[in-house]
């Protein structure tokens, strides 16, 4: 569960990354990044709104999954160093014997 959960973050991470580095600042238009200096939009007109929910979404699902990621490793851990301590003394204590029945 823990490591779909970080390999999730991974790619949830990288695509926020480009997301974020795809859009254009607000002097430039999109197109110049990949050398159209005459093309207005790439995509269409709805680009800047779809590209600013697609961002939002990623950066939703990168801060639920940051928060999973710093919830889950308390859970998954059953041991205990306190109990594990106490196990190895109760083993080396000897156990009192009863005197036999005669």
């Amino acid at each position: 569960m823990y490591m779909i959960l970080l390999i999730l973050h991974i790619i949830v991470s990288l695509f926020l990354i480009f997301a974020v580095l795809i859009q254009s600042g607000k002097g430039s238009s999109m197109a110049n990044i990949f050398g159209g200096g005459g093309m207005e939009n790439v995509f269409g007109a709805e680009t800047p709104k779809i590209l600013n929910r697609i961002t939002s979404f990623l950066a939703i699902m990168f801060i639920i999954t940051s928060i999973l990621l710093a919830i889950l490793p308390g859970k998954l851990t059953t041991k205990s160093i306190l109990k594990e301590e106490l196990q190895k003394k109760q083993r080396v204590l000897p156990t009192p014997s009863l005197p036999p029945k005669n």
